[in-house]
């Protein structure tokens, strides 16, 4: 269990460090949303339910893992992944550009997909608990796609 609040704990500081550097602003403020964009306090509550039941996949897979090679796999698309998540932020709020958000969310949709498939070969529990983040992101490149063509010159 202290493995998993370790995990969490870890996870959701690089996040939030990510978030930091992130300016929303008066730019998204100002934008054409659609009625059943989320309200902008619900993203941090929702983000940190996500990422810790992310971060509990990590270690059940890690866990899990029959060889070494297997955890540095893991690794690696649990480290590329959390890389893409941060970027989508930076490209889509910090550059302004919805539309080159776009093409980097299904990347990292891609990315989501990969964990889920590495994860529930280890583990089906783990494999599970990142349906939600996945979820999450379909949402997301929904809205993104929408924020987009509602807003033409952003």
């Amino acid at each position: 269990m202290l493995t998993i609040l370790i995990a969490i704990g870890l996870t959701i500081t690089l996040m939030g460090l990510n978030a930091a550097t992130v300016k929303v602003g008066v730019w998204y403020d100002e934008l054409n949303k659609p009625s059943w964009n989320p309200p902008k306090w619900a993203f941090a509550p929702a983000w940190t339910v996500i990422l810790s039941l992310v971060a509990w996949a990590g270690v059940l897979a890690w866990n899990g893992s029959p060889a070494p090679e297997d955890r540095i796999r893991l690794v690696i698309l649990f480290a590329v992944n959390l890389l893409l998540n941060g970027l989508w932020s930076q490209i889509f709020f910090n550059l302004r550009r919805p539309d080159l958000a776009l093409i980097e969310i299904a990347v990292l949709l891609a990315s989501i997909l990969s964990l889920v498939v590495a994860f529930f070969a280890i583990s089906p529990l783990a494999g599970a608990l990142v349906l939600p983040y996945l979820f999450w992101v379909m949402f997301a490149s929904i809205l993104n796609f929408t924020i987009w063509r509602l807003n033409p010159r952003a």
